[in-house]
């Protein structure tokens, strides 16, 4: 009941926000964290539907996981067609590890696809992930941001000696991260532009469990 209050409340501040955006800047600024609240609000009252989050994952089999996958893909599917957004052309790159604790779109509280996104294990980058960034450079964007976080399943596994046999391709990339960043900072497209002041590229750590995101 709390949760569909404070949806009614949201849509009302929406609603007011659009009749404000047209004349000030504080309609504007409503308007984009009032989408970013009713997005959260719509995280709260999926969270509590147990029927549609594998609640039951240990009992299942692979195959009612993918079925019910591709039912929730199909409800999801179709909101878009009802509601289409704009299509929008990315001038921010992320690289962000795979923990999927980490939600790209509270990250940066936009959901207007501003961003490329490339999700790799620990953050770690190379010479696939370092032309894929050159390309969207080419194609437009002008902020790359290298990010790592706080809590890191990747990091551990790279300090602790007996998971780094276990895996030791994953530790010998997180090693090896540093290096492949300069090494991306060094490629000659992306040196060029970063000289003429078409592209800024920054590090940033993300506190895994507030998503806040901290300049290095």
């Amino acid at each position: 009941m709390k949760r569909l209050l404070l949806l009614g409340l949201l849509l009302v501040l929406a609603i007011l926000s659009l009749a404000l955006t047209r004349w000030t800047v504080f309609g504007r600024e409503a308007r984009f964290v009032t989408g970013g609240a009713l997005v959260d609000v719509g995280y709260g009252l999926q969270d509590g539907v147990e029927s549609f989050d594998f609640a039951n994952s240990h009992e299942l089999t692979p195959d009612e996981v993918w079925g019910e996958l591709q039912e929730q893909n199909r409800l999801s599917a179709s909101m878009r067609v009802r509601f289409p957004r704009t299509p929008r052309h990315p001038l921010v790159a992320l690289l962000v590890c795979m923990d999927a604790r980490i939600d790209t779109n509270e990250l940066v509280g936009d959901t207007r696809r501003y961003y490329y996104v490339i999700r790799t294990a620990g953050s770690v980058m190379g010479e696939r992930e370092q032309e894929m960034l050159e390309l969207a450079v080419r194609n437009g964007v002008k902020l790359i941001v290298l990010t790592t976080h706080s809590d890191c399943a990747a990091e551990k596994t790279a300090a602790d000696p007996v998971a780094r046999q276990e895996f030791p391709a994953l530790a010998a990339a997180v090693d090896e991260r540093e290096r492949r960043v300069e090494e991306f900072l060094q490629r000659p497209k992306i040196a060029g532009a970063v000289r003429e002041g078409r592209l800024m590229v920054r590090r940033a750590a993300i506190e895994t469990l507030t998503d806040r995101l901290d300049d290095i």
